[in-house]
């Protein structure tokens, strides 16, 4: 084999390695690798349908809607109410109390509920 050969070799593996790590990336961000129990979370979830509606359709101006979004996204969002990192007069009390399966749960419901969005004419 020689040097071309070899160098075109070596930059085609390392193509196949880093999309194989970009695709583990993936999965292990995604909502599928949290193993979260969406039936809990719509229980404990009650207590946030004040604000968010229940199924995480805002009911009030200031507060958004979490029905759709990331488990991602929302699991790092409650986890930085509940360490203080983010402040809410209200949400930082919402969140004091949960425990990383709670925040999970809370996750993986709302990102299950599916939301269709349509263009206006």
């Amino acid at each position: 084999m020689n040097k071309s050969t070899l160098r075109a070799a070596t930059k085609a593996m390392g193509f196949r390695t880093a999309a194989l790590g970009i695709a583990v990336l993936s999965w292990l961000c995604s909502d599928a690798a949290l193993a979260a129990d969406a039936a809990a979370g719509r229980a404990k979830a009650q207590a946030c349908a004040v604000c968010h509606g229940p199924l995480g359709l805002s009911v009030q101006p200031d507060a958004p809607n979490l029905a759709g979004q990331p488990a991602i996204f929302l699991a790092n969002q409650l986890r930085a109410y509940r360490s203080g990192e983010r402040r809410h007069e209200v949400m930082s009390i919402m969140a004091k109390p949960l425990s990383d399966d709670d925040i999970d749960n809370l996750a993986a419901w709302f990102a299950s509920v599916r939301v269709e969005a349509h263009a206006p004419p």
